[in-house]
Protein backbone atom coordinates (compact mmCIF):
# COMPACT_ATOMS: atom_id res chain seq x y z
CA UNK A 1 0.00 0.00 0.00
CA UNK A 2 1.30 2.96 -1.11
CA UNK A 3 1.98 5.53 1.84
CA UNK A 4 0.92 8.98 1.46
CA UNK A 5 1.47 10.81 4.35
CA UNK A 6 3.25 14.40 3.51
CA UNK A 7 7.19 13.43 5.02
CA UNK A 8 7.57 10.42 3.05
CA UNK A 9 5.61 10.78 -0.12
CA UNK A 10 7.25 13.79 -1.09
CA UNK A 11 11.20 12.35 -0.07
CA UNK A 12 10.76 9.20 -2.53
CA UNK A 13 10.72 11.83 -5.40
CA UNK A 14 13.65 14.33 -3.99
CA UNK A 15 16.28 11.56 -3.52
CA UNK A 16 16.78 8.36 -5.18
CA UNK A 17 17.72 5.10 -4.13
CA UNK A 18 21.39 4.84 -2.51
CA UNK A 19 23.84 2.02 -1.75
CA UNK A 20 24.78 0.90 1.37
CA UNK A 21 24.54 3.18 3.99
CA UNK A 22 28.28 3.75 5.58
CA UNK A 23 29.53 5.97 8.72
CA UNK A 24 26.61 7.99 11.11
CA UNK A 25 23.80 6.30 8.52
CA UNK A 26 25.14 2.77 8.85
CA UNK A 27 22.07 0.87 10.53
CA UNK A 28 19.39 3.78 9.27
CA UNK A 29 16.89 2.61 7.20
CA UNK A 30 16.20 4.60 3.57
CA UNK A 31 12.43 6.25 5.12
CA UNK A 32 14.57 7.93 8.09
CA UNK A 33 17.20 8.96 6.09
CA UNK A 34 14.80 11.04 3.83
CA UNK A 35 13.10 12.32 6.42
CA UNK A 36 16.30 13.31 8.15
CA UNK A 37 17.53 15.17 5.30
CA UNK A 38 14.55 16.91 4.88
CA UNK A 39 14.31 17.96 8.08
CA UNK A 40 17.61 19.04 8.12
CA UNK A 41 16.89 21.11 5.10
CA UNK A 42 13.54 22.68 5.74
CA UNK A 43 14.78 23.29 9.69
CA UNK A 44 17.82 25.23 7.68
CA UNK A 45 15.47 27.53 5.96
CA UNK A 46 12.95 28.06 8.79
CA UNK A 47 15.82 29.29 10.89
CA UNK A 48 17.34 31.45 8.06
CA UNK A 49 14.04 32.85 7.70
CA UNK A 50 13.24 33.79 11.30
CA UNK A 51 16.46 35.56 11.70
CA UNK A 52 14.76 37.44 8.98
CA UNK A 53 11.73 38.25 10.86
CA UNK A 54 13.49 39.23 14.01
CA UNK A 55 16.33 41.20 12.25
CA UNK A 56 13.21 43.22 10.45
CA UNK A 57 12.00 43.50 13.77
CA UNK A 58 15.01 44.67 16.39
CA UNK A 59 13.84 48.55 16.42
CA UNK A 60 10.39 47.32 16.93
CA UNK A 61 7.51 46.54 19.72
CA UNK A 62 7.33 42.87 21.31
CA UNK A 63 3.93 41.58 21.05
CA UNK A 64 3.59 41.08 24.68
CA UNK A 65 3.18 37.33 26.32
CA UNK A 66 -0.54 36.89 25.54
CA UNK A 67 0.13 37.86 21.79
CA UNK A 68 3.06 35.83 21.66
CA UNK A 69 1.73 32.28 23.13
CA UNK A 70 -1.91 32.55 21.52
CA UNK A 71 0.01 33.14 18.22
CA UNK A 72 2.23 30.40 19.06
CA UNK A 73 -0.68 27.77 19.88
CA UNK A 74 -2.85 28.91 17.29
CA UNK A 75 0.52 28.35 14.27
CA UNK A 76 1.91 24.94 15.91
CA UNK A 77 -2.24 23.70 15.80
CA UNK A 78 -2.70 24.85 12.32
CA UNK A 79 1.12 23.09 11.28
CA UNK A 80 -0.32 20.06 12.54
CA UNK A 81 -3.23 19.82 11.42
CA UNK A 82 -2.04 20.75 7.92
CA UNK A 83 0.85 18.21 8.03
CA UNK A 84 0.11 16.24 5.75
CA UNK A 85 -0.67 18.95 2.97
CA UNK A 86 1.64 21.38 1.11
CA UNK A 87 0.21 24.02 3.21
CA UNK A 88 2.15 22.63 6.41
CA UNK A 89 5.08 24.20 5.45
CA UNK A 90 3.49 27.43 4.83
CA UNK A 91 2.05 27.42 8.57
CA UNK A 92 5.54 26.36 9.55
CA UNK A 93 7.29 28.99 7.81
CA UNK A 94 4.92 30.80 9.25
CA UNK A 95 5.23 30.25 13.23
CA UNK A 96 8.98 29.86 12.83
CA UNK A 97 8.98 33.59 10.87
CA UNK A 98 5.77 34.85 14.09
CA UNK A 99 8.66 33.66 16.63
CA UNK A 100 11.50 35.36 14.95
CA UNK A 101 9.43 38.20 15.08
CA UNK A 102 8.59 38.33 18.68
CA UNK A 103 12.97 38.05 19.74
CA UNK A 104 13.92 40.60 17.28
CA UNK A 105 13.03 43.27 20.39
CA UNK A 106 14.97 41.25 22.47
CA UNK A 107 17.91 41.30 20.96
CA UNK A 108 17.31 44.84 19.92
CA UNK A 109 17.50 45.35 23.62
CA UNK A 110 20.89 43.48 24.18
CA UNK A 111 22.40 45.15 21.04
CA UNK A 112 21.25 48.57 22.26
CA UNK A 113 22.70 48.07 25.60
CA UNK A 114 25.95 47.15 24.06
CA UNK A 115 25.62 43.58 25.03
CA UNK A 116 25.58 42.00 21.48
CA UNK A 117 28.54 39.41 22.49
CA UNK A 118 25.83 37.96 24.73
CA UNK A 119 23.64 37.50 21.90
CA UNK A 120 26.75 36.35 20.08
CA UNK A 121 27.84 33.77 22.76
CA UNK A 122 24.31 32.99 23.10
CA UNK A 123 23.87 31.67 19.75
CA UNK A 124 27.25 30.14 19.69
CA UNK A 125 26.25 27.83 22.48
CA UNK A 126 22.70 26.71 20.96
CA UNK A 127 25.02 26.00 17.25
CA UNK A 128 27.37 24.14 19.31
CA UNK A 129 24.77 22.21 21.53
CA UNK A 130 22.45 21.58 18.65
CA UNK A 131 25.30 20.06 16.94
CA UNK A 132 27.06 18.05 19.75
CA UNK A 133 23.53 16.35 20.68
CA UNK A 134 22.26 15.89 16.99
CA UNK A 135 25.84 13.75 16.62
CA UNK A 136 25.22 11.74 19.46
CA UNK A 137 22.11 10.53 18.28
CA UNK A 138 23.09 9.83 15.09
CA UNK A 139 26.44 8.06 16.04
CA UNK A 140 25.21 6.52 19.21
CA UNK A 141 21.91 5.64 17.51
CA UNK A 142 20.30 5.14 21.09
CA UNK A 143 16.71 5.05 21.33
CA UNK A 144 15.85 7.85 23.65
CA UNK A 145 12.14 7.64 23.60
CA UNK A 146 12.01 6.22 27.02
CA UNK A 147 12.63 9.67 27.96
CA UNK A 148 8.89 10.72 26.46
CA UNK A 149 7.07 10.59 29.58
CA UNK A 150 10.23 13.17 31.42
CA UNK A 151 9.46 15.52 28.76
CA UNK A 152 5.95 15.43 28.72
CA UNK A 153 5.82 15.87 33.16
CA UNK A 154 8.52 18.84 32.25
CA UNK A 155 6.64 20.20 30.05
CA UNK A 156 3.79 21.30 32.46
CA UNK A 157 6.09 21.81 34.84
CA UNK A 158 8.17 24.15 32.98
CA UNK A 159 4.62 25.88 31.63
CA UNK A 160 3.61 26.25 35.68
CA UNK A 161 6.77 27.97 36.36
CA UNK A 162 6.94 30.27 33.66
CA UNK A 163 3.38 31.52 34.59
CA UNK A 164 4.37 31.86 38.33
CA UNK A 165 7.32 33.34 37.11
CA UNK A 166 5.51 36.21 34.73
CA UNK A 167 2.68 36.74 37.46
CA UNK A 168 4.86 36.91 40.85
CA UNK A 169 7.99 38.81 38.65
CA UNK A 170 10.35 36.91 40.23
CA UNK A 171 14.42 36.98 39.00
CA UNK A 172 15.26 33.85 40.85
CA UNK A 173 12.05 32.14 39.52
CA UNK A 174 13.24 33.51 36.44
CA UNK A 175 16.82 32.67 36.35
CA UNK A 176 15.42 28.62 37.68
CA UNK A 177 12.78 28.51 34.35
CA UNK A 178 15.30 29.51 32.40
CA UNK A 179 18.04 26.93 33.42
CA UNK A 180 15.15 24.11 33.22
CA UNK A 181 13.97 25.53 29.93
CA UNK A 182 18.17 24.88 28.95
CA UNK A 183 17.62 21.15 29.77
CA UNK A 184 15.02 20.35 28.83
CA UNK A 185 15.66 21.47 25.32
CA UNK A 186 18.50 19.79 25.05
CA UNK A 187 16.56 16.66 26.12
CA UNK A 188 14.04 17.35 23.36
CA UNK A 189 16.90 17.54 20.57
CA UNK A 190 18.18 14.15 21.75
CA UNK A 191 14.66 12.43 22.09
CA UNK A 192 13.34 14.22 18.25
CA UNK A 193 16.40 13.36 16.51
CA UNK A 194 16.35 10.00 17.57
CA UNK A 195 12.84 9.61 17.19
CA UNK A 196 13.39 10.36 13.33
CA UNK A 197 16.45 7.85 12.64
CA UNK A 198 14.66 5.06 14.85
CA UNK A 199 11.23 5.61 12.37
CA UNK A 200 8.73 7.29 15.23
CA UNK A 201 9.08 10.40 12.99
CA UNK A 202 8.01 9.94 9.22
CA UNK A 203 6.32 13.52 8.58
CA UNK A 204 9.22 16.38 8.04
CA UNK A 205 7.23 18.90 8.69
CA UNK A 206 6.33 17.94 12.22
CA UNK A 207 10.17 16.92 12.62
CA UNK A 208 11.16 20.26 11.66
CA UNK A 209 8.69 22.26 13.88
CA UNK A 210 10.17 19.71 16.94
CA UNK A 211 13.37 20.93 16.73
CA UNK A 212 12.98 24.64 15.78
CA UNK A 213 11.05 24.78 18.90
CA UNK A 214 13.93 23.02 21.12
CA UNK A 215 16.56 25.26 19.24
CA UNK A 216 14.46 28.31 19.99
CA UNK A 217 13.91 27.60 23.44
CA UNK A 218 17.19 26.60 24.12
CA UNK A 219 19.03 30.61 22.63
CA UNK A 220 16.36 32.28 24.74
CA UNK A 221 16.74 30.58 27.60
CA UNK A 222 20.80 30.85 27.04
CA UNK A 223 20.44 34.06 26.25
CA UNK A 224 18.72 34.83 30.08
CA UNK A 225 21.07 33.03 31.57
CA UNK A 226 23.98 34.50 29.96
CA UNK A 227 22.74 37.70 30.42
CA UNK A 228 21.97 37.65 34.43
CA UNK A 229 25.20 35.93 35.29
CA UNK A 230 27.30 38.87 33.49
CA UNK A 231 24.61 41.36 35.34
CA UNK A 232 22.87 42.88 31.88
CA UNK A 233 19.71 40.78 32.46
Amino acid sequence: MEDRRFGVQNNQAAYPQSGQATGVTAGIDEDALKVLRNTYMLLGMTLAFSALTAFLNMNGTHPGFLITIVGYIGLLFATYKLKNSPWGIVTTFALTGFMGYTLGPIIGAFVAAGASQIVAQALTLTAVAFVGLSATALITKKDFSFMSSFLTAGAFVLIGAMLLAFFMQSSALHLAVSAGFTIFASIMILFETSRIIKGGERNYVIATVGLYVAIYNLFVSLLHLLAAFSGDD
